[in-house]
């Protein structure tokens, strides 16, 4: 593609390229520089792009898009690179956000579950629908690992044209306040979008500044889509409500809503844990535990009635629909369970506990630790939580990425203290795993949090395979 093609739209303050150069792809990564790609320098949160800009045209770049003035042939100057990221890929690709059924969810949490559903119940409706987020970029049955949440506009781009040419007409993506912050769904106008909820969270070190800075980024999605479901039992809808231009619809437990589940019930078995809701006379049933997942289950089932699915066939679907890493059971032998979530901060440990021990366990048993590299008060908030709500706890290691395990388990340890629960320290996951399995109960609940669908750790910068799923099993069959 010619390169003044490429760059329709882009605000230039200076460029030293011939507008009529061919451009074989957009690369921002410098270690996958292709011959004739534009290189885009894009300022990370533990790199700088511009440092790798020389290079690049030595590889075999033709062009550079830099928001840095450099002394280098064929650069194109622009204020915001990832803001012009998202404009040239949008080009590169043919705007295939315009050819697709665009739905986005932004919240604190429940944005993995919703996308799930609202994909699960579409397709088994027959519309063929893709999803991206914390699992992946799913298309069928392929699924594609992404680095984050939500990746960055080239990936967005590449995603949406790849459904189209396989025939999807629908695309769900999770909508993270950094990626809406960091311009990765520019370019993108919005048929439906969700908000699930709003706490306090992703504050610190690479992430907000504060939480008003969190959540002016999350409200950016709704000044793009022409039609919003709201969480009306959250204390900042009302605000969106005020400030939304484009049509809207809430759901939620108050009366007031436009989608009201009533008859709330918990309901479980050897092989789920669930909950059952009354809506338009319609009873729901879904394999995620807690009330919390019955918000989930109201966005999904709104946004598919509004596309054309009855009521009967979202009930058959979504009664089957469990996420990987939510609330899964993966083992239920010798009169115990094991769960795995994602649970990762005080919010979601608050839910997932309180859901567990609305089951009653003889014993609800905690083993987590907390991510590196992020805020230490979460490390508190999550001790304190699970010192409260569990009866037994298990610090260990998550991705400690640079920071020291020891470390990250003493800060875990601090709001451990604040409560009167009982707690073990074992640093290396897997052994912990063990131990709770050898010292199991009748009755047990082992919830494994923090990891969910992951199938990795980082430590030191490195990640290495490590599956909770493989973990159990190995160790029950030893």
């Amino acid at each position: 593609m010619k390169l003044g093609k490429i760059l329709r739209g882009t605000e230039i303050l200076y460029n030293s390229c011939s507008l009529k150069t061919e451009i074989s792809d957009i690369v921002y990564d410098s270690r996958k520089i292709i011959k004739d790609c534009i290189f885009v320098c894009l300022n990370g949160f533990n790199s700088n792009g511009h440092e790798f800009a020389k290079k690049a045209l030595e590889k075999g770049a033709k062009a550079i898009l830099s928001e840095e003035k450099m002394n280098l042939l064929n650069l194109i100057l622009v204020k915001n690179t990832r803001a012009s990221l998202a404009v040239i890929s949008a080009n590169f690709f043919g705007h295939p956000a315009e050819k697709i059924n665009t739905i986005a969810i932004t919240g604190t949490k429940g944005k993995t579950t919703t996308a799930y559903l609202i994909s699960g119940i579409l397709n088994a409706a027959g519309q063929k629908t893709a999803s991206i987020g914390t699992l992946g970029f799913i298309i069928g049955s392929e699924i594609l690992k992404t680095e984050n949440t939500t990746p960055e506009s080239y990936e967005i781009q590449k995603f949406l044209k790849k459904s189209i040419d396989n025939g999807f007409k629908n695309i769900v993506i999770e909508a993270s306040s950094i990626g809406l912050k960091s311009h990765r769904l520019d370019n993108i106008n919005f048929d439906y979008a969700i908000f699930t909820n709003f706490s306090s969270d992703h504050i610190g070190k690479n992430e907000h500044e504060n939480i008003e800075d969190y959540f002016k980024s999350k409200l950016i999605l709704f000044g793009r889509s022409k039609f919003v479901f709201l969480n009306n039992d959250d204390k900042r809808t009302e605000f969106i409500m005020k400030k939304c231009s484009c049509s809207f619809k809430t759901f939620g437990f108050k009366e007031e809503a436009d989608f009201c589940a009533k008859d709330f019930k918990l309901v479980s078995n050897s092989k789920m844990i669930g909950s059952e809701f009354v809506l338009n006379k319609i009873k729901f049933s879904v394999s995620i535990p807690g009330k919390f997942s019955v918000y989930n289950a109201l966005a999904a089932i709104c946004v598919c009635r509004e596309m054309g699915v009855s009521e009967e066939k979202i009930k058959e679907a979504i009664t089957g629909l469990h996420p990987k890493g939510r609330a899964e059971i993966i083992s239920s032998q010798n009169g115990y369970s094991i769960i795995i979530d994602y649970a990762h901060n005080a919010l979601s440990m608050k839910n997932i506990l309180t859901a567990l021990r609305e089951y009653r366990p003889k014993r609800l048993v905690a083993l987590f630790g907390a991510g590196g590299e992020r805020s230490k008060e979460r490390r508190f908030e999550v001790g304190k939580i699970s010192g409260e709500l569990s009866d037994l706890t298990i610090i260990t290691e998550d991705n400690s990425r640079m920071e020291s395990v020891f470390e990250i388990i003493k800060d875990i340890e601090s709001g451990m203290l604040h409560t009167k629960g009982k707690y073990k320290v074992i640093p290396n996951r897997k052994e912990a795993i063990r131990w709770c399995i050898i010292n199991a109960r009748e009755g047990d609940v082992i919830l494994l949090a923090g990891k969910g669908h992951e199938d990795y750790q980082e430590i030191n910068g490195v990640k290495y395979h490590f599956d909770e799923r493989e973990v159990v099993k190995e160790i029950m069959n030893f």
